[in-house]
């Protein structure tokens, strides 16, 4: 418990002088007279899990971990509006590439997030993709995240839409066998897809 309240101190404290550097910029920005034409995306490392499944660091694919902050303000963005759909970070760069007006070159994989600032119903992901070293991968679909931590042949599984917090694991539960074969079935698409070499069919191959 102390050490947990120590990191959420020194947590806090990052926090706060990051919000003071970010207003530093936004201040000089506003002293151009451009405010009113530029695009911020606002977003960051992973952050430390603080205590959360009784981890501290960041080596984890729960979401208290793997999430980040976007924040995109701008011309034509709507203020204060949400929205849930799954991106990828690296999702900023075609974004950039489309306000400037330049062509995105074959090579990149990602998407711009454009449509969904403009309010399109669009979903650029079908799953996302999770990995840490060669000791934990997790795909994220249909509402539900299946980690596997091939170094233990470990599986869980969460209905991250009912159970936001990752708190209760479903992969052993007889019901459940289907959306695990499902989830993992797409997880090694998306090996073949960012060259993942982990031999996770390996380790699973009940699954």
């Amino acid at each position: 418990p102390y050490a947990v309240k120590v990191n959420r101190q020194e947590y806090y404290a990052i926090v706060t002088h990051m919000d003071a550097q970010v207003g530093r910029i936004l201040d000089a920005i506003q002293a151009t007279g451009k405010a009113g034409n530029t695009y911020i995306f606002f977003t960051a490392d992973q952050g430390l899990a603080v205590g959360h499944h009784g981890l501290m660091g960041k080596q984890n694919l729960y979401d208290h971990s793997v999430r980040v902050p976007l924040m995109v303000t701008g011309p034509g963005v709507s203020k204060g509006k949400k929205i849930d759909t799954p991106v990828y970070l690296q999702d900023i760069m075609p974004t950039s590439l489309e306000l400037a007006g330049v062509e995105k070159p074959g090579h990149v994989e990602f998407n711009s997030l454009m449509p969904l600032i403009r309010g399109e119903k669009v979903v650029p992901y079908d799953a996302i993709y999770g990995g840490y070293l060669d000791a934990q991968r997790s795909v994220t679909m249909d509402g539900y995240k299946l980690i596997l931590y091939p170094k233990i042949a470990k599986a869980r599984l969460y209905n991250v839409v009912a159970d936001p917090q990752e708190m209760n694991d479903l992969a052993d539960k007889p019901e459940s066998a289907p959306i695990v074969k499902k989830l993992f079935a797409r997880l090694l698409k998306l090996q073949i897809e960012v060259e993942d070499d982990v031999d996770l069919k390996g380790v699973y191959p009940k699954l």
